[in-house]
């Protein structure tokens, strides 16, 4: 059974930082795609970013491209995302996810974490 559990969101301040993590189980990030989608209240979900398996690949939304950082580590078969110069409109639910595919589409998309908040105040 593939569980993801996302820790690491909070309150912060425009222009701070927040390290989100996304720690795996019953599936191997360093095999599958990863990634990080957001939907903040009365939106629909978004995609974040993504990393993928093999060759290592990174693919960001424009609104964090610059700002946001996904990574992973294969020995602690966890996925990050390091939040920098963060907005108010980055505000919302963080989901992990992972993937067989490379995609920015959630429906491509068959395992997911049950979310974390962010919540940046201006």
């Amino acid at each position: 059974q593939v569980q993801l559990v996302e820790s690491g969101g909070g309150l912060v301040r425009a222009g701070g930082s927040l390290r989100l993590s996304c720690a795996a189980s019953g599936r191997s990030v360093s095999n599958y795609n990863m990634g990080w989608f957001r939907q903040a209240p009365g939106k629909e979900r978004e995609f974040v970013a993504t990393i993928t398996w093999s060759p290592y690949t990174t693919y960001y939304d424009d609104s964090v491209k610059g700002r946001f950082t996904i990574s992973r580590s294969n020995a602690k078969n966890t996925v990050y995302l390091q939040m920098n110069s963060l907005k108010p409109e980055d505000t919302a639910i963080y989901y992990c996810a992972t993937s067989t595919r490379v995609s920015r589409e959630d429906n491509d998309y068959d395992y997911w974490g049950q979310g974390t908040q962010v919540t940046v105040d201006s």
